[in-house]
């Protein structure tokens, strides 16, 4: 029989829910109060009344909704063309043979040791050459495909994908590309679920680049909120308003699509 989990187990995973939750209770719970309540020498614990109050005012001192759409357009574009080409990528590494791959797989790895801000002068100066900056073609473009996401779904699909199955399908006639859009990416789906959600969160959240290449007029979401605390004096109520506004869609994300996340999650788990 097995076994239930006891108190402590429920215990923890309360507390870790809790723990989970307090900043964005706490941004909701500062941002739904005036500044005057959020400076009292005792904090607030529950919500006022004040969060459409000040998300309006959020609307009315950064271009918020521009930002919005940015923010969805540069995590859209970029996510879908991670899962593509890692899935690409990924598959070649895993299951075909060429001169060279454990080289340049190793190379892949040791990319992501290499932080980004390295890159970062040479990368700007690239995308002024291009004329891109300014625009969010400058945001999506360096974001295309990442090493991380090459080497998750190479990981998956070792064991996801039988050889046996793409020898069939090469029997058949298939060629390359539609052995890979038939037999690979069905059997990698759940990992291509997971791997859209982790980039659309990393780059919906990501505020250094965008910072560095796209202007106040066309920020993304995480530029625009920075904008709100530019002054010298900072209204908190204000800031977490609109930090919790920026939170919402994720949350939404997650909702929607939380089943197929924790069952790549789970299928990845128990491969082998």
């Amino acid at each position: 029989m097995t076994k239930r989990p006891g108190f402590l187990v429920y215990g923890l995973l309360t507390a870790f829910i809790l723990g989970s939750a307090a900043p964005l209770y706490w941004s909701f719970l500062i941002g739904s109060h005036t500044k005057e309540v959020i400076t009292r020498d005792t904090p607030p614990l529950l919500p006022g009344g004040h969060f459409f109050e000040n998300a309006q005012r959020v609307f009315d001192s950064v271009p918020f909704w521009k930002a919005f759409g940015n923010s969805l357009m540069v995590s859209s574009v970029a996510a879908t063309s991670v899962v593509f080409f890692g899935t690409l990528a990924g598959y070649a590494f895993a299951k075909l043979r060429f001169r060279g791959s454990t080289p340049l797989l190793v190379f892949v790895v040791v990319t992501m040791a290499v932080p980004t801000q390295l890159g970062v002068v040479p990368l700007f100066i690239v995308m002024a050459k291009l004329g891109w900056t300014g625009s969010v073609w400058a945001a999506i473009i360096p974001t295309i495909v990442t090493a991380f996401g090459v080497f998750f779904m190479r990981q998956y699909l070792v064991d996801a994908v039988p050889d046996e199955l793409i020898e069939a399908a090469r029997v058949d006639g298939c060629s390359m590309f539609r052995t890979f859009w038939t037999v690979a990416v069905p059997a990698a789906r759940p990992a291509m679920a997971v791997l859209w959600l982790f980039t659309f969160m990393m780059v919906w959240t990501d505020f250094f680049w965008p910072l560095i290449v796209l202007p106040a007029e066309n920020p993304t979401v995480q530029v625009a909120l920075n904008q709100l605390q530019s002054g010298y004096f900072k209204d908190y109520a204000l800031v977490l308003a609109g930090t919790t506004l920026a939170t919402i869609p994720l949350l939404v994300l997650f909702v929607v699509t939380g089943r197929q996340f924790v069952a790549g999650i789970m299928q990845g788990a128990v491969k082998g």
